[in-house]
């Protein structure tokens, strides 16, 4: 089928969602609508701003629908009226309904930012960062009416850098799955590709993050520390409190104990102990290893980089 003649409906809210929109309309094919999460208040000042998938149609004439929610008579016809091929989503936000999935000739493509079935849920990202994933990847997968439980079409690794944050690996997995996309599309719509079944015996969950899972203690090793950084750092970031004191760490490298930034003076220091505060090195004593800050930030103030603030710190002293 060439694919102009593919009525396609895109599903998807951010930005790793216009990354894939984009490489379908790149790719010519037909989008004949766009649904997204409503638009949301953002910023101190709440701002009511349209989501990347939002902006990306309407700057190419694709019509935007944004409904609260699939489980109504209202948004199953407005779908329907549409008469798709296929539905293809991509961090839409939602669960799709049997009454939608339903409808395309060819059904519905998920984008999903993992090995499937491995993470299934809604922050595969960052729980693969906030464990220590060494690899994640991009799965193509035909919806059902399960969460990320459909049968996989293809999937494609991703290696993960150690000091990538999420924002980081969520641009590379897009990227990764924007370049697939156009040709998985091709292949499944002329009947090249065979979608298997999950393994039900591994396959993993992950839910939302709660905004507690950004407290870290010194006590912890460092890279355990580095890795809720890397994580969380675009939200809900990682803090250490201290009584009433909070300390937000926004960016980080391990260091070890042979490492020459490490005084040996300071070797034996408790956890949470300042060993360094100079130039742009503000590191601290873990449980395992050291953290060297690189960007922090207290309640009320900007993020400052370590080489604008670690002059305001002593060695010797807890860090807070």
């Amino acid at each position: 089928m060439d694919r102009r003649d593919l009525k396609i409906i895109f599903m998807g809210t951010p930005e790793f969602a216009g990354t894939n929109l984009k490489a379908l309309i790149d790719g010519g094919f037909n989008v004949v609508l766009c649904l997204c999460q409503p638009d949301k208040p953002v910023g101190r000042k709440h701002i009511l701003t349209a989501p990347p998938v939002k902006v990306i149609a309407l700057e190419n004439g694709i019509e935007v629908y944004q409904p609260d929610s699939l489980k109504n008579d209202e948004a199953v016809e407005k779908i329907r009226s549409y008469e798709a091929d296929l539905i293809v989503t991509a961090a839409y936000g939602k669960i799709l309904p049997k009454a939608v999935l339903d409808l395309p000739v060819f059904g519905c493509i998920n984008c999903h930012g993992s090995l499937l079935p491995a993470r299934r849920g809604a922050a595969p990202v960052q729980r693969a960062i906030l464990e220590g994933d060494k690899v994640t990847g991009i799965t193509f997968m035909k919806m059902d009416v399960g969460m990320d439980t459909g049968d996989i079409i293809e999937e494609i690794k991703v290696d993960i850098d150690p000091d990538w944050h999420t924002d980081t690996l969520m641009n590379a997995i897009a990227e990764v799955s924007a370049k697939a996309l156009p040709g998985i599309i091709d292949d499944w719509t002329e009947g090249k590709l065979t979608a298997t079944k999950q393994d039900e015996s591994i396959a993993t969950s992950c839910p939302p993050i709660r905004p507690e899972e950004g407290e870290f203690f010194w006590t912890q090793d460092a890279c355990d520390i580095h890795n809720r950084v890397r994580a969380l750092s675009s939200w809900p970031g990682a803090f250490v409190m201290s009584g009433e004191n909070k300390l937000k760490v926004l960016d980080s490298v391990v260091l070890s104990d042979g490492d020459p930034l490490i005084p040996e003076e300071w070797k034996n220091s408790e956890p949470g102990t300042v060993v360094k505060a100079k130039g742009e090195n503000l590191i601290i004593k873990c449980g395992v290893g050291y953290l060297n800050i690189k960007e922090l930030q207290v309640p009320g103030g900007k993020k400052l980089s370590s080489r604008d603030c670690a002059h305001n710190f002593t060695v010797g002293s807890p860090v807070i």
